[in-house]
């Protein structure tokens, strides 16, 4: 899969694979060692995660001299690979959601793989947007070879997969046979007809919120609500029978390459109910194949792990939550997707906690507008990741860039934002109907908010000499009332005003205002002063956990890696980073000089 996308146009060279590690954000857990057993185990011992809503971490644990096999809870070399297979309405995205945020699972979807690879311009995008557009179905092969890129990317091999809704034909499975992509598990979730139909069928849309309704199950809540309720074009009893009949055909024909493996789960229950007998079937599953891994194999990785510990000393030096590489430019695919998921895990925990004054702060080269490698097109989508994913959670997202500032001569809009109002209209934002629907677009101010919007995500926010974005910006923000406002790398800081204009705040009151804004996520690079080259290190953090500062070190190897320094519960004033950058204790004052005064100018 080429990483190329239609926001960047230029050229991709080829440069090494940034190495991704796990965040080093810890959570409130104590260690988890591995349990004795006389069982044979799993070829890659010295790893074990701990899976979480949050995020899944990577924990090392070895005993230097083995007495006897063990039996890890879990193995990260060889994760759980499921495929699900249901019926419309059968509860299966339900059933989904819940399998990832137990078992920390890549979700592998056909239709969301599709729009993502059309939306970014690559080569098999290209080549299924053609079909798609003159209504034909996407061959099998071009499928397959977004599934198979999908699912040799190295979250998936280090995570897990869970394959939703694919192969779907039999030549889609003797495909992944052949390459060897084949589940430990092929769960079938089992629903009457009936009962199917009666789910479809009674379904209704209410066009106004995007929330949906069944006329018995799930009433709506007001009789207005009900009035304007409306039945979607595939919920009708003839189509839902259609779809079924051709569900039945697909599922029979590839029943016999997964028969071995399946297990067919009573989906007409409570989906509580449903997913615990899954959640008892996949721990099975992954306990039984864990002990299936001979101990020959367990050897060889005892001592390669042992082998890796002795040369990474403690692991406290492995470098923990940042990409390498961060000064090749353009970044890669992987580096983007790393921190838009990066940022978009943060936002949704400070969204979940009820927070609604956010903003984050993302200054890798490509999102810095002061160097000129900056990409609008980074910026765009990253935007893009939130809105879509807020509103995947069916909520109604408005996303504002400010318009033009001042009067007469003073007329104009900060050189970052020019143009990106007509990029956003541009932009793919998914074959669902997303944009229009619950994805919005508009300007900063008061006027802009309306009574059906969930959220607002601002791009870029920023004051310019002589025009203060700070009154329209309040404005907004009094209007949104206890409604989430994200403001993405805001440059508000106080500027001055031209001749003859006023300001309705005072300076101090601008500042206080600014500030409000929590961060939910904060990533900067640390620099020499006055250069942009090397990176001496980064400062990160990501709701609700502390600042974490590293220091990029070079290996003999050619290679890098990050070395976290130090944690802070608030962000860290420059002598603060100083101090931990010469290893002086916090409770001495030392003024930035000589060589780390490069710091100074930082915040």
């Amino acid at each position: 899969m080429l990483p190329a996308t239609s926001l960047h146009s230029s050229v991709v060279h080829h440069r090494p694979t940034p190495s991704l590690s796990p965040l080093s954000t810890s959570l409130p857990h104590s260690s988890i060692s591995f349990s004795p057993s006389s069982s044979s185990s799993s070829s890659c011992l010295a790893f074990f995660t701990i899976s979480s809503p949050l995020r899944t971490k990577t924990h090392f644990r070895i005993n230097s001299k083995p007495k006897q096999a063990f039996r890890p809870s879990c193995s990260k070399s060889e994760p759980l690979k499921v495929m699900i297979s249901g019926a419309p309405a059968s509860g299966k995205g339900t059933q989904c959601e819940l399998i990832v945020n137990k078992f920390g699972l890549v979700h592998v979807s056909t239709g969301d793989l599709l729009r993502a690879e059309v939306s970014a311009g690559t080569e098999i995008g290209n080549k299924a947007k053609e079909f798609m557009n003159s209504g034909r179905l996407v061959p099998d092969e071009i499928v397959t070879a977004m599934v198979t890129a999908r699912l040799s990317r190295q979250d998936a091999k280090e995570r897990g997969w869970l394959l939703d809704g694919y192969p779907r034909t039999s030549a889609q499975a003797d495909s992944l046979e052949k390459l060897n992509i084949r589940p430990y598990v092929y769960i079938v979730l089992d629903v009457p007809d009936e009962i199917l139909i009666d789910r479809c069928v009674g379904r209704r849309l209410d066009p106004v919120t995007g929330k949906i309704y069944h006329l018995k199950n799930f009433p709506p809540e007001t009789e207005e609500i009900k009035a304007r309720l409306v039945t979607r074009p595939d919920d009708t009893e003839e189509k839902v029978k259609s779809r079924l009949q051709i569900y039945k055909q697909n599922a029979e024909a590839i029943s016999s390459t997964y028969s071995s493996i399946m297990k067919k789960i009573d989906g007409n229950r409570p989906k509580e109910i449903v997913f615990k007998e899954i959640d008892s079937l996949l721990s099975q599953v992954k306990e039984d194949h864990t002990l299936a891994i001979n101990s020959v194999e367990l050897a060889k990785a005892v001592l390669d792990a042992e082998s890796r510990l002795n040369q990474g000393s403690s692991s406290q030096d492995k470098w923990r939550g940042i990409p390498t590489r961060l000064n090749n430019i353009p970044h890669s695919r992987e580096i983007r997707d790393y921190f838009y998921d990066d940022v978009l895990v943060a936002t949704q925990r400070a969204v979940n906690d009820g927070r609604t004054r956010l903003k984050v702060e993302i200054n890798i080269p490509e999102l810095n507008p002061e160097m000129d490698v900056y990409r609008i097109g980074t910026l765009m989508e990253l935007v893009r990741v939130l809105a879509l994913s807020f509103a995947d959670d069916g909520k109604c997202v408005k996303v504002c860039v400010q318009g033009s500032m001042g009067e007469g001569a003073l007329a104009g809009m900060p050189l970052q934002l020019a143009g990106t109002r007509k990029i956003l209209e541009f932009m793919d934002w998914g074959d669902y109907g997303a944009k229009g629907t619950f994805i919005k677009f508009g300007s900063i101010g008061s006027k802009e908010v309306d009574e059906q919007d969930d959220m607002f995500i601002l791009v870029a926010p920023q004051n310019a000499v002589g025009n203060c974005i700070i009154d329209d910006l309040k404005a907004m923000t009094d209007a949104a009332g206890n409604r989430p406002v994200i403001l993405i790398n805001p440059r508000l800081k106080d500027l001055p005003g031209s001749s003859g204009i006023m300001q309705t705040m005072g300076r101090d009151k601008r500042l206080e205002y600014a500030a409000s804004f929590e961060s939910c996520y904060f990533f900067r690079l640390l620099y020499y002063a006055g250069t942009q080259y090397p990176i001496m290190g980064a400062l990160r953090m990501s709701y609700p956990y502390a600042y974490e500062l590293y220091k990029r070190v070079d290996e003999p190897s050619g290679k890098e890696k990050y070395v976290i320094l130090s944690t802070f519960d608030g962000k860290p004033n420059i002598d603060e980073i100083n101090n931990a950058f010469v290893g002086k204790p916090r409770n001495q004052d030392k003024k930035p000089s000589g060589i780390w005064g490069f710091l100074s100018g930082v915040f």
